[in-house]
């Protein structure tokens, strides 16, 4: 675009969110036993441990459990709902929406628009930005937006250590029932095949190296840097600060080349004790972030989606986080409440043992 003074999309009505909820399944598979059965209990781990879904939790139920959390701390009815979008790459069905699910689940009426969003780890994020579209048009006063995925990685390779389970929902309504508003977003794409998953294929492959410099780094930086030029900010004005977490470097490091301090990204830094919960990485961070967030915070949130692309966010708390905060559960409570397994465990819930 020529016209560099349009590149951030603002809503025509004031938005935000109404409403945030997580949901982090409770197993965990620590990076040792990954270690001890790939390498020999050599080298290291790019995190601690990583969120596994039991044999009874998908991307649909986590997206409920999230979904009536963010309902819950909203305080709406779900019938007022008018759009239900869930962003994910591993959605349980490939011709069948997970959205329609989730609604029925909640309690939302049949009159609504539903979705599924797919585009790597940034389908939650860009489920927001459509929502902040709907409600910033006046088609509809609120919308929930879910990023959440159950991720695989292909036995032994680096994606194993990382790929993890959990998910975030977030009512998105009129900014003078936010408890967090939000000024803009600011979205940039390219193509870039740095991870990919045909059809039948059972893992994703990846580009090794490749997913660094001209993926991650180039879409987050620009997308971060472009938001913060337009709107004449820099880290400084920030309290916080979260950026995709696929490990525990890559968003030091694009922290550090922002300006930002270890002080604003830690809260949302979650991927070194639950993994990367890909669709839902960066809004699980945000939603860490919340939970302790005051009145008068600025928020920037980054998302990263391989294939590739960023949405940036400008965000700032309002008074009603303190009311509504406590009416479902914290981000912390959910990783606390953790039950250690070993890797066949995990094999088994993961439907790695294949029988023929």
């Amino acid at each position: 675009m020529n016209d560099r003074e349009n590149l951030l999309l603002k809503p025509a009505r004031a938005v935000g969110i109404v409403g945030y909820g997580v949901y982090i399944p409770q197993y965990r598979l620590p990076a040792s036993e990954i270690l001890r059965i790939w390498a020999g209990d050599e080298g290291g781990a790019p995190v601690k441990e990583k969120a596994v879904p039991g044999l009874d939790e998908d991307t649909i139920t986590i997206s409920i459990e999230a979904a009536r959390n963010a309902l819950a701390r909203a305080g709406i009815d779900a019938q007022k709902l008018r759009a239900v979008w869930v962003g994910s790459e591993s959605h349980p069905y490939v011709v069948k929406p997970s959205s329609t699910v989730v609604a029925e689940a909640i309690g939302a009426s049949e009159h609504i628009q539903a979705a599924d969003l797919e585009f790597a780890c940034k389908a939650g994020t860009e489920a927001v930005v459509a929502a902040m579209a709907l409600v910033g048009s006046k088609m509809g006063d609120y919308a929930l937006a879910i990023g959440a995925d159950t991720a695989q990685g292909k036995p032994g390779d680096a994606l194993e250590f990382t790929a993890a389970a959990g998910g975030a929902a977030f009512v998105i309504g009129p900014a003078e029932n936010a408890l967090a508003t939000i000024a803009a977003s600011y979205s940039y794409v390219t193509d870039t095949p740095d991870f990919w998953r045909r059809q039948h294929q059972v893992y994703p492959e990846h580009g090794q190296r490749f997913t660094g410099e001209p993926a991650y780094f180039k879409h987050v930086t620009a997308a971060a840097q472009t938001m913060l030029s337009q709107l004449g900010t820099t880290a400084a004005d920030y309290a916080f600060a979260v950026f995709h977490q696929p490990n525990t470097k890559f968003p030091q490091r694009v922290a550090r080349e922002l300006g930002f301090s270890k002080e604003q990204i830690e809260t949302g830094l979650l991927s070194p004790v639950i993994g990367n919960t890909y669709a839902g990485a960066s809004l699980v961070g945000l939603t860490a972030v919340l939970d302790i967030a005051k009145p008068g915070d600025r928020i920037l949130v980054v998302s990263y989606g391989s294939g590739a692309g960023s949405d940036a966010f400008d965000m700032r708390v309002t008074d009603l986080i303190e009311e509504r905060r406590n009416k479902a559960p914290l981000t912390q409570q959910y990783i606390e409440r953790r039950i250690e397994i070993d890797y066949a465990t995990y094999a088994r819930y993961r439907g790695k043992i294949v029988m023929k």
